[in-house]
């Protein structure tokens, strides 16, 4: 059988130039056709779509139709591209798993191919049909991802560094850059306020020195709630240079007596400090309070509107604040005080410290030799 013979345009422009030759020497349409190798409906056909043309214009004609389908694709593509880019989510797709993530989204949704869709996400093939490490069975960082989920759930607002100092401390031969990509990769990521930097200057020329143990200690003030809408007071006193915290109190109110009673008590068991920093809070600047302290404890007090110049308290109480406070509902005074003299053990035992080279505010005050 006879296969179908496809002709270019030149050729069946000059198949019709022969076909008019033909017919004007007085041949009729069936011997010209028979001649020619074609079908009375094809030489019609050719007729419509070719008559009047030349050879070049038939080859032109047939240029300028490839050219438009290949700028429709190309505009069919780029308008799919656009749609693409707004299914997936915003900003960079920084690591592979949010890449693969975006193909497997795409192809999906929009139903696209695998190489179009890598192509708008900008991933490569092998890597989007390469399973990651953590999905095989054979995954190395298995345990260590089973110990970072465990660590995370029983300390939900401390941050890979803390994790990495723990993983440490248990024998885990790992750095911080590994326990930061396990981290992220486990999606562990504790979100950080960003506050606006103060305008103006601080100096601490007039400060006191916390260059030893019981030198200096700083005292402040938290407020909180039960859940009936009752208030709680917090006092928390802590050693400037083993950021230990020392003690404490949580009640429902508390007056200028009661701050003194528990420094009386630390200052049995430790000593009294060469100075006491606070601010000028009705509780602290009183007559009670300046005549305990006398001419053994120094007060000082740091200016009005200027708590950052009670740095190392502020940031004790902003841990309270973020790792207890806010992580916990208290329904009774009891409980309250349960809670935060448990978190306040945990802080001074097994919470490393990263200004105390990681290790805990006990441990270190421990080892401490600068008396």
């Amino acid at each position: 059988m006879a296969t179908r013979k496809r002709h270019s345009p030149e050729q069946v422009v000059r198949k019709l130039a022969t076909a008019d030759r033909l017919l004007a020497e007085g041949k009729d349409l069936a011997a010209v056709c028979r001649e020619l190798g074609v079908s009375e409906a094809t030489y019609h056909r050719w007729r419509n779509q070719f008559g009047g043309l030349k050879a070049d214009d038939a080859k032109r004609l047939k240029d300028v139709e490839r050219e438009n389908s290949t700028l429709k694709r190309l505009l069919a593509d780029a308008e799919l591209e656009e749609a693409a880019l707004k299914e997936i989510a915003k900003g960079k797709l920084l690591s592979p798993e949010r890449r693969r993530a975006a193909v497997h989204h795409l192809m999906k949704v929009l139903n696209v191919s695998e190489r179009f869709a890598c192509r708008v996400v900008g991933h490569h093939r092998a890597t989007q049909r390469r399973d990651p490490a953590s999905t095989t069975p054979g995954d190395p960082d298995a345990a260590l991802r089973a110990w970072l989920r465990e660590w995370a759930k029983d300390h939900p607002r401390r941050g890979f560094r803390n994790a990495c100092a723990d993983a440490r401390g248990e024998g885990w031969n790992v750095n911080h850059k590994k326990i930061q990509r396990l981290w992220r990769d486990e999606g562990l990521r504790v979100p950080q306020r960003r506050r606006r930097k103060r305008l103006g200057t601080s100096t601490a020329a007039d400060r006191p020195t916390a260059d030893a143990p019981n030198r200096v200690w700083a005292v402040d003030f938290q407020f909180d709630a039960t859940t009936d809408g009752r208030p709680i007071k917090l006092v928390s006193i802590i050693d400037e240079h083993t950021r230990e915290c020392l003690g404490g109190l949580v009640q429902r109110s508390i007056t200028g007596d009661r701050p003194i009673d528990e420094l009386d008590r630390l200052a049995t068991a430790r000593g009294y400090p060469t100075v006491l920093r606070c601010d000028n809070g009705p509780e602290l600047a009183c007559d009670a309070m300046a005549d305990w302290a006398g001419e053994r404890v120094g007060l000082s007090f740091i200016p009005p509107g200027e708590p950052w110049r009670n740095g190392y308290v502020e940031s004790f109480n902003s841990r309270v604040r973020d790792e207890c406070l806010n992580i916990n509902s208290f329904w009774s005074l009891a409980q309250a005080r349960v809670v935060i003299t448990d978190w306040k053990d945990d802080y001074n035992h097994r919470r490393r410290h990263s200004s105390l080279g990681y290790q805990a505010p006990a441990v270190y005050a421990a080892a401490c030799t600068d008396r």
